[in-house]
């Protein structure tokens, strides 16, 4: 339950900074990164919420029927503009894909240069 608790309170947390600086960016992801950097400067254990965790990735699937229901709800409109959709994922996915290998090659290459005397 302390699990939970802490969990819960850290979306709160990331809602309460979100409304009160009406900040562009969701609250379960600042809650998210606030939670990540407690666990990272060891304010709160791991233990603590592992159960909890544990738990949650158990049931993910259930977390995704509102999702699929959803779909179902827009399929019209997702059949009526399959090709630009399909063709929209597919560019933005080689794009993401061919700039990750750039970067990566990128910081290979500075981290090769370093290296040598």
């Amino acid at each position: 339950m302390l699990g939970f608790s802490i969990l819960i309170g850290y979306y709160v947390l990331g809602w309460v900074i979100q409304t009160g600086l009406q900040v562009p960016i969701p609250a379960n992801v600042i809650g998210l990164i606030l939670f990540t950097m407690s666990l990272f400067f060891k304010l709160i254990k791991l233990e603590w919420v592992e159960d909890a965790g544990e738990f949650l990735i158990k049931h993910m699937l259930l977390f995704f029927i509102p999702f699929v229901v959803g779909t179902m709800v827009f399929f019209p409109y997702i059949g009526a503009n399959a090709v630009q959709l399909l063709v929209s994922l597919f560019v933005s996915t080689i794009g993401v894909l061919m700039i990750t290998g750039w970067s990566v090659k990128l910081l290979k290459g500075k981290e090769k240069s370093n290296e040598s005397p």
